[in-house]
């Protein structure tokens, strides 16, 4: 039951934030072009998986002579790297999993990743994506946000109207009320102490929470 982190190709804004992330027991997966992130934070993953059209050669001699397990998947697949990444931290029966690396770049690439995130598989597991700047969450049910006062929490629903939310430690609370998709109303909240929580009723519940 460790913890499953995947690196993946997109940006890190702040690189000791995101070195910060990371503990020395966790298992580490590379999705491809993450192995950029792994290898210049001198991590060393265990695994790397995709078509690796994203790794260097160089980078993948330090794999080989690291006897990293290497994953290679054809070019043409109906999957990203990080989605087959995300199914390999998945057999690993993990105890959270951490997505770093995920955000930034191409918009469809990050609001794919992001979307990975609402698979039915995940909904008993603590699964965020996470730069050390942002971090992204969904909500099935209650949820629990980590930062300090002033950080940025957004509340947007996904898949339709979201039904029964309540929070505590937000500046502007919200009582068992409805945030529609269509509104933005949940838009740009903020934290009045360490521990932020929000629970709700009914639906799926996007949470980006950006750290001062």
């Amino acid at each position: 039951m460790r913890r499953v982190i995947i690196f993946a190709n997109g940006e890190l804004p702040n690189v000791e934030k995101a070195r910060a992330l990371v503990k020395a027991d966790d298992y580490i997966i590379c999705a491809d072009g993450g192995t950029h992130h792994a290898l210049a934070l001198e991590i060393t993953p265990h695994l790397v998986i995709g078509d690796m059209d994203s790794v260097t050669k160089p980078e993948m001699e330090r794999l080989k002579k690291a006897d990293v397990l290497i994953e290679l998947y054809p070019r043409d697949k109906n999957e990203t790297d990080l989605e087959l990444a995300l199914n390999r931290a998945l057999e690993k029966g993990p105890s959270s999993i951490l997505i770093v690396g995920a955000l930034g770049g191409r918009l469809d690439q990050a609001v794919g990743n992001i979307s990975l995130l609402s698979d039915s598989r995940l909904a008993t597991l603590d699964v965020r994506l996470d730069d050390g700047v942002e971090e992204v969450l969904f909500c099935r049910d209650k949820s629990q946000v980590e930062g300090r006062r002033g950080d940025i929490v957004s509340l947007i629903p996904w898949h339709g109207a979201v039904k029964g939310i309540s929070t505590n430690g937000l500046r502007w609370p919200l009582s068992n009320e409805t945030l529609y998709p269509e509104k933005t109303r949940g838009i740009s909240n903020e934290m009045l102490e360490a521990v932020a929580e929000v629970s709700i009723e009914v639906g799926l519940l996007l949470i980006i929470h950006r750290r001062l």
